[in-house]
């Protein structure tokens, strides 16, 4: 209980986000050290399952990431750690967003996925002017 202790205090560490590091459970459980072991037992495996069933989408189409950060929140209600990676992860996400949005940036982009779709269209065409509307693992017998 001293980690909920210590980390109370730390609302100006916050950076405006309005509540401190630290547990966020209810104010009857932190008091109770068995039950406050138990809540957090709890707490890690529910976000340790939403974590893998995230994890197990990855290479699927789907939110996996989405699932994944969903898992840490779940986490980030009682761990510091979690708290911190969510914290960073936020951070870089603006920052990324921000940088993205620089005109330079963005133009870069465009021209980057104007050569890139140039490419598939004149690679696509060339595939259909030779092979006609057929599938590629069939093209060899045509």
């Amino acid at each position: 209980m001293s980690e909920v202790a210590d980390t109370e205090g730390s609302e100006g560490a916050d950076h405006g986000h309005g509540r401190g590091l630290g547990s966020r459970a209810p104010r009857f459980v932190r008091r109770s050290r068995p039950l406050h072991l138990s809540w957090q037992v709890g707490v890690f495996l529910i976000g340790l399952a939403v974590v893998g069933g995230g994890v197990l989408l990855l290479p699927l189409p789907g939110p996996g990431w989405v699932i994944i950060f969903a898992g840490m929140a779940i986490w980030a209600t009682e761990f510091v750690w979690a708290q911190l990676v969510l914290r960073w992860t936020k951070r870089k996400v603006t920052e990324a967003a921000q940088k993205a949005l620089d005109p330079k940036v963005r133009r870069r982009n465009l021209i980057l996925t104007a050569v890139a779709l140039v490419i598939v269209c004149t690679l696509g065409g060339l595939y259909l002017w030779k092979f006609g509307l057929v599938m590629p693992w069939n093209a060899g017998r045509h």
